[in-house]
């Protein structure tokens, strides 16, 4: 079974969101990233986080958080925080954080690299042949099909933070 290097996943995301953040600006980002394993806990089932994993192999579950910190004493308003799939892994699902729903946070989703953006659940035009004729079809994008997404944060109180993130599965 092959190894991937975590530095590896992490170098293009945590560049990417890095970048966002304008160095006169009271907005950080930081990125975190974390391996989600099902344990048991007195009989019960639950996930343990492992952040900052060394190596990570196909199949494993990657908590990616982007925690927004407003360190300024006004709030911001409308603040927009763009992440990335990592290479080699394939998006699952948003990952839940109790800040971030009361917040009015709204996600939206790309499927060609952070071009275009749009709510899901995201569709998609394909040509299909039916009866030996071709025709187009509207179908909905898998989530597994997302390249990129958004978030917009309607505000960020000063001196408060917001996380906002995704799951993914290693390649």
């Amino acid at each position: 079974m092959r190894s991937y290097s975590h530095p590896l996943l992490l170098a293009g995301t945590l560049l990417t969101s890095a970048a966002l953040a304008q160095a006169a600006s009271p907005l950080t980002l930081t990125l975190a990233q974390a391996l989600v394993r099902a344990v048991t806990v007195d009989g019960k089932a639950t996930e343990q986080l492992s952040a900052d994993p060394k190596n990570v192999r196909p199949g494993d579950v990657l908590s990616q958080m982007v925690t927004a910190r407003n360190s300024g004493s006004k709030a911001l308003t409308n603040v927009t925080v763009r992440l990335p799939v990592p290479k080699g892994t394939t998006y699952l699902k948003p990952e839940t954080a109790m800040n971030v729903a009361a917040s009015g946070a709204k996600a939206e989703y790309s499927i060609d690299g952070g071009k275009t953006y749009a709510a899901a659940p995201l569709k998609k035009t394909i040509t299909v042949t039916e009866n030996g004729k071709s025709v187009k079809k509207e179908v909905e994008v898998k989530p597994s099909e997302y390249t990129n997404v958004r978030w917009t944060l309607p505000q960020i109180s000063a001196g408060t933070d917001l996380k906002v993130g995704f799951r993914v599965q290693v390649n």
